[in-house]
């Protein structure tokens, strides 16, 4: 795990940490060649450029969300936006994490894939990569 996303990790309260810790290091696991970073103030993997993963703290626990998880057709995510093409969960508890979901939803994040990496160039318009 990347020093900055385990200083970030690290300020949240006790339950919460166990959370992020588990999904970074799953993450990291799994999407070995992405590069991780805290970005708008919240760690995020990125693949080509391009966020794929993230997450953060929110009033309904911990959001781990997908930029391009609409199009994983996975019950698990909640797809949020139109314009957008992202879909979340919410954790509350480390025993609410099932990570072999999570590897799956990686696993469709190396397939299924859309250019955010050019999105203020197209004036706001997607592009599917893959």
């Amino acid at each position: 795990m990347k020093q900055d996303i385990r200083d970030f990790n690290s300020k949240l309260e006790n339950g919460d940490r166990e959370i992020c810790n588990l999904l970074a290091d799953t993450i990291d696991r799994h999407l070995p060649q992405a590069d991780a970073k805290i970005w708008h103030r919240h760690p995020v993997w990125f693949l080509a450029g391009n966020p794929t993963v993230g997450y953060s703290k929110q009033k309904r626990g911990i959001r781990l969300m997908f930029w391009s998880g609409a199009g994983f057709d996975e019950p698990g995510l909640d797809v949020l936006g139109a314009k957008f093409k992202d879909a979340s969960t919410f954790y509350r508890s480390v025993k609410d994490v099932d990570a072999s979901e999570i590897v799956r939803w990686l696993d469709k994040s190396r397939e299924i894939a859309w250019d955010y990496k050019h999105i203020v160039k197209r004036k706001g318009i997607l592009e599917r990569l893959k």
